[in-house]
């Protein structure tokens, strides 16, 4: 075990839509801007806010879940990405006790973990001294947080400012910065939250919301405040383990395919396997490779581009029916479907490698935290076993058989709520669903795709499929 040292702040907020994601986003850009190393983390299982801290930063953003990966891997990802920076920047989820069932992946809960002072985002833009009972509620609900002060968002006038510091001080509540109205730093939003990074031009939204928040939020005090934190305890490292020989592994990354954690597709590096990207969208064919990734994104979004790169959806279908293992998660799933059906109702042809149609709707589906079990054996795990994750989506998927024949791949738990559903598609070595889940919460799901990776390898050089 060793210490972790780095200092660190969390920025929370009362609820969703206080402003934390710009705010964050601005922190990180200013702090760069003074020449910091800055490496930044969102709370809980988003993939689009951690796509503007990467443009803040020039760095990937990391996830932090309790219910996603356990809590000693979630402190290790930390020490292990935080090292050698000079601050950490954590962005919360929600509000600051939110989380899943009974808190699970709280920013509060993480807060303790990562024994992090906490920053709290009021939106102000409707009230005065009101601010202050609201921090100080947020403060005395669970004094094991340590709230260490707040940045008051959306204020609308000096005096609306005066009056909120002022009840903070009454409080006793440090104020690290006071943020005026400004609807020009809105960041835009659509079906799936905020518009991913790859598809918009962003820099110089980025590069302005970094310049108004180092002339609104004191960037001394807060580092200040994130220099306050304890030293972290390092948990010993599970090690690293191997398949024998190498094996490549393809994994669809474009302006599609763009929803992964980056520590854990590290997993499956772990296990002995290349990682080689491509891009569904662009390239004629796939690359030579023993496996395939199909990860999440918003294939909608980009749907006659895919249907249109005939050679590409060819190419997945050859590698689907010759054995290759194949893993699709999301809009993985919806490419790998035969056709996919947008918000207008066109019907757009894809790979064909699972005998369904995926349709969009036009309400969200469903959103939350989940529990797999494997119907029958398949590239990721053994009929019975567990996956954890979450969902989050738009579409539906509709079988071209009749349900009952259809070789669903897992029966779903929905952890808020007990319900149970099948879904997603399991047949031979092709899996896919409509679950999000991390490798590293889920090691031994890597280490057998790996394998089926391996084995098929083996299979070809033995002149056999």
């Amino acid at each position: 075990m060793g210490q972790v040292n780095t200092p660190r702040v969390i920025i929370a907020g009362v609820s969703s839509g206080a402003g934390k994601t710009t705010i964050v986003t601005g922190l990180i850009a200013a702090l760069a801007g003074r020449g910091l190393k800055v490496q930044s983390y969102k709370v809980g299982p988003d993939y689009i806010d951690p796509g503007f801290h990467r443009l803040a930063s020039g760095k990937n953003a990391h996830n932090l879940d309790t219910w996603l990966v356990p809590p000693a891997v979630l402190t290790e990802i930390f020490a292990v990405t935080a090292d050698g920076n000079d601050i950490a920047i954590i962005e919360g989820v929600m509000g600051l006790y939110d989380g899943g069932r009974s808190g699970v992946s709280s920013t509060a809960a993480v807060a303790k973990m990562l024994k992090a002072p906490v920053v709290l985002v009021i939106d102000a833009k409707s009230m005065g001294e009101s601010a202050a009972a609201i921090a100080l509620g947020f403060k005395m609900y669970d004094p094991e947080v340590n709230l260490a002060g707040v940045l008051i968002n959306r204020l609308g006038s000096e005096s609306h400012r005066l009056m909120v510091c002022e009840a903070m001080a009454k409080v006793g509540i440090p104020v690290v910065g006071t943020v005026f109205r400004n609807n020009e730093l809105v960041m835009p939003e659509r079906h799936l939250g905020l518009t991913p990074v790859t598809e918009q031009d962003a820099a110089a939204t980025v590069a302005e919301i970094g310049r108004q928040v180092s002339r609104q939020v004191s960037i001394d005090q807060l580092l200040s405040l994130a220099r306050t934190a304890e030293p972290l305890t390092r948990p010993c490292s599970g090690g690293t383990q191997n398949c024998q020989g190498k094996v490549r592994i393809g994994v669809a990354q474009d302006d599609v395919f763009t929803f992964y954690y980056p520590s854990s597709l590290e997993v499956l590096g772990e296990f002995g396997a290349e990682l080689i990207p491509f891009s569904p969208l662009k390239d004629s064919h796939l690359p030579a490779v023993d496996g395939i990734v199909l990860g999440g994104g918003f294939p909608e979004m980009f749907v006659k581009e895919l249907s249109d790169n005939v050679s590409m959806r060819n190419s997945v279908l050859r590698a689907a029916g010759s054995g290759m293992p194949v893993y699709a998660e999301c809009g993985g799933l919806m490419y790998l479907s035969r056709q996919i059906i947008d918000f207008d109702g066109q019907a757009y042809d894809m790979a064909g490698a699972i005998p369904a149609v995926c349709q969009m709707q036009s309400k969200l589906e469903t959103v939350g935290y989940v529990e797999t079990t494997a119907l029958y054996d398949n590239v990721l795990c053994a009929g019975g076993e567990t996956l954890r994750g979450h969902e989050f989506h738009f579409s539906r998927m509709f079988p071209d058989a009749n349900e009952a024949e259809f070789p669903w791949a897992f029966m779903f738990k929905k952890m808020r709520t007990g319900a149970e559903y099948r879904g997603g598609y399991a047949a031979g070595n092709v899996l896919a669903s409509y679950l999000h889940m991390h490798f590293a919460g889920n090691r031994q799901a890597a280490g057998r795709f790996v394998e089926h990776c391996l084995q098929y390898k083996r299979s070809l050089s033995q002149g056999g499929k």
